[in-house]
């Protein structure tokens, strides 16, 4: 699998909550069950911990499995901000583990192993989007392709609307 489109959907997503967190405090106010910047980084490095843990245990010859509805668990989101150590933690920690999942889903895995197939269960606002073996290319791809882009537009629009500059005086 080629990683470049995966790592440039990290650099997408670390550059969004970059701007997002310098900002200045200046980013709005989530509607009432939205996520806040560090919300959203959270559940990003739980979904990239478990796309680790597969693709590891897939490189391992362990049984891989893939499930996101940890990554969704208001409790377990808001525990990793606080491990983490806020935003700067965050963005540091999604670094590292972008860095360590590249790795992986480029050549450190054989085409036949790529080809895996994972029992896979994502849910996404209350509903089961699949609940079936995928191989493991295909998360990855849908982590470049959807996931990562989605949080990337999510960080985005916390960022106040600037009005634009009077260009007739």
């Amino acid at each position: 699998m080629e990683s470049t489109q995966l790592q440039a959907a990290y650099r997408a997503l670390l550059d969004a909550a970059t701007t997002v967190a310098d900002s200045g405090g200046a980013s709005i106010v989530p509607p009432p069950g939205e996520w806040t910047a560090d919300q959203i980084l959270a559940h990003v490095s739980l979904i990239t911990a478990t796309s680790i843990a597969s693709a590891s245990a897939i490189a391992s010859g362990a049984h891989a499995t893939y499930d996101n509805r940890i990554a969704l668990d208001a409790w377990t989101i808001n525990r990793v901000i606080t491990l983490a150590g806020g935003t700067a933690g965050l963005l540091e920690r999604i670094q590292h583990q972008a860095g360590a999942l590249c790795a992986l889903g480029g050549t450190a895995l054989s085409e036949a192993e790529l080809d895996t197939p994972v029992p896979t269960r994502l849910l996404s606002n209350d509903a089961c989007l699949v609940d079936q073996p995928m191989p493991l290319r295909d998360l990855l791809a849908g982590l470049a392709e959807t996931e990562l882009p989605g949080h990337t537009q999510q960080l985005l629009a916390l960022l106040p609307v600037r009005a634009p500059a009077d260009t007739t005086a």
